[in-house]
């Protein structure tokens, strides 16, 4: 359980960092470079640690797309980006793929 608590770390100082990219306007603003900066430094310091216990794919897996379907919802609430049928279908095609990834390393 440890591992997974370190993976959902991972995964928000992820979107966080991934969230200030669009903030930093080409690195030109130093507060938000450097939300960027920890944000993935924490992501994949915990990242790493979570490997310790968790399988190299189920836990990228789970990064990535809980990370891409999370990032997106930010930058639809903050940023007001759009979000159409595309996208849901898109974000439940990542979140389908997860789920599976998941289900054929426990049971293989």
């Amino acid at each position: 359980m440890y591992a997974y608590g370190l993976l959902l770390l991972a995964i928000l100082s992820e979107v966080f960092g991934s969230s200030m990219l669009k903030a930093t306007n080409g690195f030109k603003k130093l507060l938000p470079s450097i939300g960027v900066v920890l944000g993935y430094g924490i992501a994949f310091f915990t990242l790493s640690l979570s490997l310790k216990s968790l399988p190299l794919g189920t836990a990228y897996a789970i990064w990535a797309g809980v990370g891409t379907a999370l990032t997106a919802i930010v930058g639809t609430v903050v940023y007001k980006e759009r979000f159409n049928l595309k996208k849901v279908f898109g974000l439940l095609f990542i979140i389908s793929g997860v789920v599976l990834l998941n289900f054929s390393g426990a049971h293989s």
